[in-house]
């Protein structure tokens, strides 16, 4: 893609996030679209919301699991960017008409003592930078069209990719826990929606080890010479499938002896 339709795409996704209404699939009009392309035009759109007043706090790492990464035909995870008007609080409110059609994952949270840089940062490296671990809800949300009303085609990853990897959203705990002395594997959360619940998983799902997507995102920055930096909060990825929600649910997220995470959509 050249930089005027990078810039255009960008400008595209902010006015549909503004408006609360989908545009077609970006891949429609840019069929040969890379996911070089997508992640620019991703920077473009996050660029101007820093330019407006924005503030980045974080990234988010998704397709993290084999059963989404086969849905989408990849082998990596990919990322996006948390910014300071996405982070509501344990037990917040969520004003449900902020978004399209949001939907609710189960996540841990890593947020940094110490920058975070590769080629070749590994999961110890993370696990070392890391001051704490907390769970969390990622809320996620679409400007696209799954399926393009005008030529009928799926969305694609590169879709997904440039429209900040679907963030919309987080709400942190409010139990932080140190990683060291804890096999962040073994950790399992169950998912309520208005008190029945919904979804179980493990955090194995997540790359074997939720550590080992934020070594993979800290490489794959390294090729952008960029780095986390300290203070930043990483989703790791989810290791449930999304749920949808609507105005007037309480969503709960209960991780057993590692805390809870909840809000309710207004």
């Amino acid at each position: 893609m050249t930089p005027y339709e990078i810039a255009t795409a960008a400008r595209d996704l902010e006015a549909a996030d503004s408006s609360r209404r989908l545009i077609g699939a970006l891949t429609s009009r840019h069929p040969g679209m890379t996911m070089d392309d997508a992640y620019k035009v991703q920077h473009a759109w996050v660029a101007m919301k820093v330019a407006a007043g924005r503030k980045l706090i974080g990234h988010k790492i998704g397709l993290t699991s084999k059963a989404m990464q086969n849905a989408v035909n990849i082998d990596m995870p990919d990322s996006g960017s948390l910014l300071d008007d996405m982070l509501y609080p344990d037990g917040g409110r969520i004003p449900t008409a902020r978004f399209i059609a949001p939907r609710v994952e189960v996540e841990l949270a890593f947020v940094l003592k110490s920058a975070l840089s590769g080629p070749a940062c590994t999961l110890l490296d993370v696990i070392r930078a890391t001051e704490f671990v907390m769970p969390a809800l990622e809320i996620l949300d679409s400007r696209m069209h799954r399926i393009d009303p005008e030529t009928k085609v799926a969305r694609k990853v590169q879709d997904t990719i440039a429209d900040n990897a679907a963030n919309a959203g987080l709400v942190l705990g409010s139990r932080p826990f140190d990683p060291k002395g804890v096999d962040l594997r073994w950790i399992s959360a169950l998912l309520y929606r208005d008190g029945e619940i919904e979804e179980t998983g493990v955090a194995a799902g997540v790359l074997n080890n939720p550590a080992t997507g934020i070594a993979w995102l800290a490489n794959r920055l390294h090729g952008q010479g960029e780095m986390l930096q300290p203070g930043q909060v990483i989703l790791s990825g989810s290791f449930t499938r999304p749920i949808e929600v609507r105005a007037g649910q309480t969503i709960f997220a209960d991780y057993g002896p590692f805390g809870s995470v909840g809000c309710h959509f207004c």
